[in-house]
């Protein structure tokens, strides 16, 4: 932490690091477990799109393959929206993977 002078009031500030914000957020259970989702939705956004690309396909493709609009592909690699496990599960296989709960 470091002290810095307010140059209009002249009170001393505190100033945090992220490192040191983000930790005391994620000490709520609750957004611990929305960060935790968060990431999670990421990853598996990134390992479809990682995937998709290492067997040549464009989204379209796989969206063919999965009988879907290719929308539904570009909105799971963005990773910005969630997905049943039906989706995945058509995706995956239209990928030559399967989803696997563990």
């Amino acid at each position: 932490m470091k002290k810095i002078i307010d140059p209009i009031t002249g009170k001393k500030l505190k100033s945090h690091t992220f490192e040191q914000t983000f930790a005391k957020v994620l000490k709520s259970k609750k957004a611990k477990r929305a960060y935790e989702e968060e990431l999670a939705r990421r990853r598996l956004a990134h390992t479809v799109k990682e995937t998709r690309v290492a067997k040549g396909l464009t989204q379209a493709a796989v969206a063919r393959k999965a009988d879907m609009p290719q929308s539904v592909i570009a909105r799971l690699e963005s990773g910005t929206h969630s997905v049943s496990v039906d989706t995945l599960s058509k995706i995956a296989a239209a990928l030559g993977k399967h989803v696997e709960l563990m």
